[in-house]
């Protein structure tokens, strides 16, 4: 029983090793393989399926997230304190 369970585990991680070869990605600058019509014509039906469910989404209406934060009317200005210095009209200066 064991070592059906050791050739298991030896055999599953062959397969995980075996995945990660270097002959199964494509190095860079590395020509793409031509696809078959078939594959061609697969892409082809696929993207014109998804341009179809686009068309398919109802148009929404713009979103406030904020909304029910601010108020309908718009904030009324502040006064502002004047910084220059007042002078007195009654009293001329000496």
């Amino acid at each position: 029983m064991r070592v059906r369970l050791a050739a298991a585990m030896i055999v599953l991680t062959a397969g995980t090793a075996y995945a990660q070869n270097p002959g199964s990605v494509p190095k860079y600058g590395e020509p793409a393989k031509d696809k078959s019509g078939q594959e061609i014509a697969a892409e082809k039906e696929a993207e014109r399926a998804y341009k179809r469910s686009l068309g398919n989404i109802p148009d929404q209406a713009p979103t406030d997230p904020w909304g029910n934060v601010r108020s309908e009317s718009p904030p009324k200005p502040v006064a502002k304190a004047s910084s220059a210095k007042r002078t007195k009209t009654e009293h001329p200066a000496n």
